[in-house]
């Protein structure tokens, strides 16, 4: 092995060989295991959300591969209708052209060239991160499977009433000139006003003033409306107003939805142009009037003097004419969410339009009963609640948009506008008897996104062919995916799997915390904190990395901005971590927090775990190869550290996997980190030593424990492949030979079976003499530390209070402990004896005592003996504020209140024995 670890060496290589190889198919043996990849934008690249989310579906892949299920974990990517559409109409637009140049048919063609060439930076980047997904099964949401299924799907839910088209009001991006999903809209708090406007009653009685945000759309009014129970306006209720600028008659109405506080109390109605005011419409009948094109212009519906006016054009003529007519009664600055379109920027315009529905109520009963019933399960379970907020509020289902690229609605119109739905055209005119000289035209819309992928979890398995991956892989085991997807894609694809399967898609949701900056910002380019999971593992220099953050940026402020503070914080680039440094950082924060802050600190910790490993390993080789280690047979005897370690790592398998279950990747990584450095490196490596080097030791027991370094660090390895592939599979494929005598050079240890629980290997008299040699030497080490004695300078040590067991600990482990603190003699003090002025280390009962006679510091030692003193108070402290503390002591089981008030005998007893060694010091 080379003397350092460079993960730059070896990491696209091997990922080469495992996907070469087809390691990554599902092996069509043992219990099925799937995992549905949710489909990244095909415009995309790679984020840390997307790194965090398939570090943690990669681990789980690979462990269940590794314990022989059948695993699939089906990948693919999504069209991203309006995102792949902007794509390709930048590339126009800077030849000067615009898709309406092309046509439409061209303009696809255009599309499909793209996604062809430059549409898998994504799927590149991903294997990168070492996904183990089946690439030959790789979906994309336009292929021609995947879009018979969606045709079907929609044939289907129309026959069945289930689809239809309406006028209704729809989130509308003037510059898209389509129809958005709430997802796409980015509401923030914006600075703006409030203005107080007159509107006379009819009859000249009188008047009410109209506060509102958007004066503007008052040439769409059709009603003002006060609450029921405001004594202000009773009087008013059914009145006429005269709509100022137009002169139209409107009702006063009265609604609950009014808050009598807001404003004046009087809203005025716009039902054609804002989300609340459309349910009061249709609450009371009201008449619906559009004002503004698709540009957001006002059309010819408002009067004439506004006509052909950008929206806030026409909010400043609104203005100013109301102003001249006295009608104008104050302005107000005033904070409020302002809606933006997430890839224009554009102003969101509620608008009324001709657009397709899912009647979705009675999709939504089954997959409320799927979640309610445990069929299917939210982990953290806390989130099913936001799944039941939505689903019992559901509304139906907007799914068209007027785009280009997508899945075409399959619907054909005749010249009286007459729809019909098929399959085909010549289905079309086969169902409905029409001749061929009757003109079709089929429906210029395309689906929603979320709804091809709503189809996922079974239209990427052949349906609607009743295939053998149907079968199998629906349900699949496990959805990960964040929380902020719930609604648009999680419950759509409940419904409609259910629907089409009368399965549910998935038996368990894990959701995911979001992945924000040191912090806890949320990660922008605009902010200048967005981290590229590639930079972190291939490593960036300054530069670049400015460069990059501030890439096609047209406020130079802001790109000064962000320059300045890439530069602050990383003055010297990022450096290369590597992946499984990556991957085993996201594993390590992927707590149950919905926020989880980045810390670019622990990276650079993870990165030094990979070369402790790595180290470790030379070690572990240096010390083995060509040497016997048993793979061929002959004597094992195994020391007291060999069974120790054996069990520790026993010990540690059982808490992975536990974690493991209830989806603690955290808890699973600190049990890793925890074995492989504290126990593994740190001790055993150092327990091993005595035996491998003293002349004293058999052979057999040279071979014990160069079976057991190899064996345990081959378990280890496997252990850990599922979260540290790279570094795992090098190792190993230098380890495996000197463990397994049917070791064949293709193999890899991704194709291993992973390490099985065997507790008869867990000594409980092991694990508590080892800890007792551990404390012995930790306590010798202490005090050569605190009292400046060299680490090489052989030391007496003497043993007073020694009980039984630690005499029976001290024949059995002398050599060990001699070696490993560098110990020229111990001496068991007689019973009673309180022996010389010494430096004391307590182990149990027992004191570990260094003579001072010239070591000892006076001072230096009384100084340590008042620190340890002073803990040992604190500690005392506390274990007796829980014990006085009366709910603790009637809530807590009997057990744990015995062993707090055993905690608290055991600091007596040391407290007591400290002074008594103060004592003796100062009479020094």
């Amino acid at each position: 092995m080379d003397k350092t670890f460079n993960p730059q060496n070896i990491e696209q290589s091997r990922y080469q060989q495992w996907e070469q190889r087809n390691y990554f198919k599902a092996s069509g043996q043992g219990e099925p295991y799937c995992i549905l990849l949710p489909p990244p934008n095909v415009t995309g690249s790679l984020h840390m959300g997307h790194g965090f989310q398939q570090t943690i579906m990669d681990a789980l892949t690979r462990y269940h591969r590794m314990k022989g299920d059948n695993t699939l974990w089906q990948t693919g990517t999504d069209h991203a209708g309006i995102a792949t559409q902007m794509v390709v109409e930048r590339q126009l637009a800077a030849q000067g052209k615009s898709r309406h140049d092309l046509g439409r048919d061209a303009f696809i063609e255009k599309i499909w060239e793209w996604k062809e060439h430059s549409g898998g930076t994504i799927t590149s980047q991903m294997r990168r991160i070492g996904a183990s997904c089946d690439w030959t099964r790789e979906a994309f949401t336009m292929d021609d499977d995947l879009s018979h299924a969606v045709q079907e799907v929609f044939v289907q839910l129309h026959e069945e009433g289930l689809i239809y088209r309406g006028k209704r009001l729809v989130n509308w991006d003037p510059v898209l000139h389509t129809a958005v999903s709430d997802l796409e809209v980015v509401s923030e708090e914006e600075a703006g006003h409030m203005w107080h406007m007159r509107y006379a009653l009819a009859d000249g009685s009188g008047e009410l003033v109209v506060a509102t945000t958007r004066p503007e759309t008052m040439l769409g009014d059709t009603a003002v409306a006060v609450h029921p129970d405001d004594e202000r306006y009773q009087a008013f209720i059914g009145k006429d107003i005269r709509l100022p600028l137009s002169g139209r008659l409107i009702k006063i109405i009265a609604d609950d939805y009014v808050d009598p506080e807001f404003g004046t109390g009087c809203v005025k109605i716009t039902p054609a142009h804002d989300f609340n005011d459309y349910e009061i419409g249709k609450r009371h009948n009201l008449e619906m009037i559009n004002i503004f094109t698709s540009d957001a212009k006002v059309n010819n519906n408002a009067p004439e003097a506004y006509q052909g006016l950008d929206r806030f054009a026409a909010r400043e003529k609104v203005v100013q004419d109301l102003d001249a007519l006295g009608l104008l009664v104050k302005i107000e600055d005033h904070k409020l969410k302002v809606p933006r379109g997430d890839r224009t920027g554009a102003v969101i315009e509620p608008y009324l339009t001709d657009q397709w529905y899912v009647a979705v109520e009675s999709l939504a009963k089954p997959a409320i009963d799927a979640v309610e019933s445990g069929e299917i399960r939210f982990i953290p379970e806390n989130w099913n609640k936001t799944y039941y907020q939505w689903m019992y509020n559901i509304q139906d289902w907007c799914i068209s948009r007027q785009l280009w690229w997508g899945h075409r609605i399959p619907a054909w119109y005749d010249d009286k506008e007459n729809v019909y739905v098929g399959r085909s055209e010549a289905e079309v005119r086969a169902k409905h008897g029409l001749a061929d000289d009757v003109v079709l035209r089929q429906d210029e819309d395309v689906l929603d996104t979320w709804f091809s992928s709503a189809l996922w979890p079974f239209a990427t398995m052949g349906w609607p062919e009743k295939t053998p991956e149907l079968d199998t892989f629906v349900p699949s085991s496990v959805l990960v995916t964040g929380f902020d997807i719930i609604f648009f894609w999680v419950a759509r694809m409940i419904m409609m799997t259910k629907k089409f399967t009368g399965r549910i898609p998935f038996k368990e949701i894990y959701i995911t915390g979001l992945i924000r900056d040191e912090q806890g910002n949320k990660m922008s380019k605009s902010k200048g904190n967005v981290l590229d999971p590639i930079d972190l593992i291939d490593g960036i220099d300054l530069e670049s990395l400015v460069a990059k953050r501030t890439a096609g940026m047209m406020q130079p402020q802001l790109a000064e901005k962000i320059a300045k503070r890439t530069r602050a914080q990383f003055p010297d680039g990022i450096a290369a971590y590597g992946t499984d440094a990556l991957r085993f950082t996201f594993t390590a924060m992927a707590s149950t927090s919905r926020d989880i802050n980045f810390d670019m600190g622990r990276v650079e910790g993870y990165r030094n775990f990979c070369n402790k490993l790595w180290n470790a390993s030379r070690f572990v080789l240096m010390n083995t190869e060509e040497q016997d280690t048993g793979v061929k047979g002959g004597e094992l005897e195994l020391s007291l550290a060999d069974k120790w370690i054996w069990a520790r790592f026993q010990q540690t398998l059982t808490a992975f996997e536990a974690a493991l279950k209830d989806y603690r990747f955290d808890l699973a990584s600190q049990a890793i980190y925890e074995f492989t450095w504290n126990q593994f490196c740190d001790w055993y490596l150092e327990l091993s030593k005595p035996v491998l080097n003293a002349d004293t030791s058999s052979e057999a027991q040279k071979r014990g424990t160069r079976h057991t370094l190899v064996n345990v660090l081959e378990s280890l390895l496997r252990l850990m492949h599922p979260i540290m592939p790279f570094i795992t599979e090098e190792i190993w494929q230098r380890v495996a030979p000197l463990c397994k005598a049917d070791y064949q050079d293709s193999d890899s240890i991704m194709l291993q079976a992973f390490p099985v629980q065997d507790n008869s290997l867990i000594d409980e008299q092991v694990l508590s003499d080892i800890e007792w040699v551990k404390q012995v030497i930790v306590g010798v080490r202490n005090i050569r530390g605190e009292m400046d004695i060299s680490p090489s300078k052989p030391l007496s040590v003497l043993l007073r209070n020694a009980g039984s067991e630690d005499k029976r600990r001290l024949a059995d482990t002398e050599l060990l402990l001699s070696k490993m603190a560098r110990l020229e003699d111990i001496t068991v003090l007689p019973e009673g004896e309180k022996g010389p002025a010494s430096a004391t280390a307590i182990v149990g009962d027992m004191e570990v005592m260094i003579p001072m006679a010239g070591l000892i510091d006076k001072d230096a030692e009384l100084a340590r003996i008042g620190k340890a003193l002073e803990k040992l108070q604190a500690d005392m402290a506390r274990t007796q504020g829980k014990l006085s503390n009366e709910s603790f002591v009637s809530k807590a089981p009997p057990a744990v209140i015995e062993k707090e008030q055993a905690k608290l005998a055991e600091f007596q007893t040391q407290v007591d024995k400290l002074l008594e060694q103060k004592q003796t010091i100062e009479s020094l």
